[in-house]
């Protein structure tokens, strides 16, 4: 005898309470027993983390890999009149793969051979220099407190309320750490040539995975219709082509921006002399991945670099920021939008709000991947409403929804509010306060303008009169060394 499990009220019953208890041993885990899941879970991370790394580099290295096939590749292959079977296929594929990992190493080893030549040395420079720079400084600080007796005065007494309460924190935190610190430095050289260790196996994990990424696709499109309904199936398939052209568009869209920034930035420092133009264009390039905030993030310490190295010309500093703030203008308005275009359909606060979500669960990564991620459930909540109105059979139209009181329940169809009252004529007092509001309005801008046009006429005439005055005392200090 056939039993209907499925229209079995006894059998959805004890179904039902085996999922239910469950999933309530499940949260008490969770609740009580969560740091050894966490523990567990990063133990499995740290095992499969050279996998992780081979599919994350097989997933960047895939555009690179359709664009050789299919525009060089293939092309050269029906222009030599090579039939198309298996072996040719496999061929392509092969020829491919060794161009793609040729230029994955030759941008890596680009990047390293940059550090070693410009980076490192620059570094080398501002250690070896260290002093010096410190000693310009404070030169600096002191001029700074001798042309300003009141502003030294309350500095010397705020180094002195808390100069104390340093020397104990000192002694009793920093020197008392020394020894932490120094297996903190030891265990994160290890992290790092562990995780180094780990990317070199992913990368060799990548060539396999790219070998055969259709057979994995296809395989995993088998699975979604064996597990689920072909309607079902179909929706996940569609979600995740949806999911992985905002990734890609968004990440490798991304990358290439800040590749043109951290170029555009490498020229103007350049132009503009700036100290360590290769560091400071390498920092401001590799934190403009990082959306809306990345620009800033360079920026500060770079300025800040600029002004300890060379702190007897501060505009070089102030000239540095306000180039980065038309190089951040040209590309959250032009560059930007011409390369990413419409990729995540997320308005300026959404982005924001993403970047902050991820930034604070998953740190610099989650800065990175929480645009396209929140991007993704954006769409997904978009597309969960769009199928309830339709069910509800009311409008769907955004702008429907503009400046509506209600629907109508018998319609369905959007009632705007009530006309407002017609305002109250202006009494002939309130006209000539306004006149008089307008009228002083005019008058501050008129002001500010000619004092901001003042400022940029003779800025430059008061900073060269200000170097000529330090040269002449350097001269005449000079002279009287001289003289003794």
């Amino acid at each position: 005898m056939k039993y209907d499990l499925k229209n079995n009220k006894y059998f959805r019953w004890g179904l039902t309470a085996f999922l239910t208890i469950a999933a309530s041993i499940c949260f008490y885990y969770l609740l009580f027993h969560g740091n050894s899941i966490k523990a567990g879970f990063h133990t499995i991370t740290g095992i499969l983390m050279p996998v992780l790394y081979g599919l994350v580099t097989a997933y960047l290295l895939t555009p690179v890999l359709n664009y050789i096939e299919t525009k060089l590749l293939f092309p050269l292959c029906r222009k030599l009149k090579v039939n198309e079977n298996k072996k040719r296929n496999s061929i392509v594929r092969g020829i491919g793969i060794l161009i793609t990992a040729f230029l994955f190493i030759a941008l890596i080893y680009s990047l390293v051979a940059m550090m070693l030549s410009q980076i490192v040395p620059s570094i080398v420079n501002i250690a070896s220099n260290f002093d010096t720079y410190i000693s310009n400084f404070t030169k600096w600080i002191s001029k700074i407190m001798d042309d300003n007796p009141e502003l030294g005065s309350q500095i010397t007494f705020l180094i002195d309320k808390y100069s104390v309460e340093l020397e104990n924190w000192l002694n009793d935190t920093v020197l008392t750490k020394t020894s932490q610190v120094i297996m903190t430095v030891s265990l994160s050289v290890i992290n790092i040539l562990k995780g180094l260790w780990d990317f070199i196996i992913g990368f060799v994990i990548s060539i396999y995975v790219l070998a055969s990424k259709e057979k994995f696709a296809g395989q995993a499109k088998k699975m979604a219709y064996a597990f689920f309904e072909q309607k079902s199936a179909n929706r996940l398939i569609k979600s995740f082509r949806f999911t992985h052209n905002t990734f890609i568009g968004f990440i490798g869209g991304k990358i290439v921006d800040s590749i043109i920034i951290g170029c555009l930035c490498f020229i103007g420092t350049t132009l503009l002399q700036t100290p360590y133009a290769a560091l400071v264009s390498v920092i401001v390039g590799v934190t403009n991945i990082i959306p809306f905030f990345g620009p800033y993030l360079g920026a500060i310490p770079s300025a800040i670099l600029i002004l300890v190295v060379d702190p007897m010309h501060p505009l070089n500093c102030v000239y540095f920021v306000l180039f980065i703030l038309v190089l951040q203008q040209f590309d959250g308005n032009f560059l930007g939008p011409k390369i990413l275009g419409d990729s995540t359909g997320l308005s300026s606060f959404l982005v924001i709000v993403a970047i902050l979500i991820g930034g604070g669960i998953f740190g610099i990564p989650g800065m990175i991947i929480g645009v396209p991620v929140f991007a993704v459930l954006y769409a997904a909540l978009g597309r969960l409403v769009h199928i309830s109105l339709i069910y509800k059979q009311v409008p769907n139209e955004e702008q429907k929804y503009t400046n509506i009181d209600c629907l109508d329940p018998e319609t369905h169809e959007p009632v705007l509010f009530p006309e407002e009252e017609p305002k109250k004529r202006e009494t002939p007092r309130r006209t000539a306060m306004l006149k008089f509001t307008l009228t002083l309005l005019k008058t501050i801008q008129k002001i500010l303008t000619t004092i901001w046009t003042l400022i940029k006429k003779y800025s430059v005439i008061i900073y060269q009169k200000v170097r000529q005055l330090i040269e002449e005392y350097r001269q005449n200090q000079n002279s009287k060394k001289d003289g003794n």
